[in-house]
């Protein structure tokens, strides 16, 4: 026998049929389909890669759109729409106020009662189960501070005894109603 055949032999009896053969086969399948691509594609184009670091920064802001920093000047002011012939959102902040804060010594029913039409069924719904007791405050020391957001979205600041309510007003397609309602202890 031959040196040639038995190398031949050797590699379809052995190696071809053990997992390392097999392997090696695999890669070299690999290795020839990624240098037959290159081959055909041609050179590449240096700038294309990750690696290269562009020359000026990289923005993604469009420089005609305006400034939304921090530091950009205020927005125009916006002022609520009220119907004619409805509250104010400051005079429904006030009302809404007074109600919350004659909780204390009356029955959640009748307390709901007076916060029920001055009060969206999101929040009728989210307080259904407070109880009147729990109000932190006893009375108002000071008118509402209003801090309109749109014309149908108003955030109400008022001052109590010890702390101050925070309320949001909306008036969607009607009157002014408090949507929500916070406490800020002082």
């Amino acid at each position: 026998m031959t040196p040639v055949r038995r190398a031949v032999e050797f590699l379809f009896t052995r190696v071809l049929r053990s997992r390392l053969g097999v392997a090696l086969v695999i890669a070299v399948l690999i290795f020839g389909v990624i240098g037959a691509a290159r081959l055909v594609s041609g050179p590449g184009d240096p700038g294309a890669g990750v690696a290269v670091r562009p020359t000026q920064p990289i923005s993604t802001v469009d420089p005609e759109a305006g400034e939304d920093g921090v530091l950009s000047s205020p927005p125009a002011a916006v002022t609520p729409r009220t119907r004619s012939g409805e509250p104010t959102p400051e005079q429904v902040a006030q009302r809404f106020t007074t109600a919350w804060l004659s909780g204390p010594g009356s029955t959640g029913d009748a307390w709901q009662a007076r916060l029920r039409p001055l009060s969206t069924p999101a929040l009728v719904e989210k307080m259904s189960g407070a109880d009147p007791e729990t109000v932190p405050a006893r009375r108002s020391t000071g008118p509402p501070t209003l801090r309109p957001r749109t014309e149908s979205f108003v955030e109400a600041s008022i001052p109590l005894d010890n702390g101050t309510l925070r309320l949001d007003l909306v008036a969607e397609d009607g009157p002014w109603l408090v949507d929500a309602v916070d406490w800020e202890r002082s």
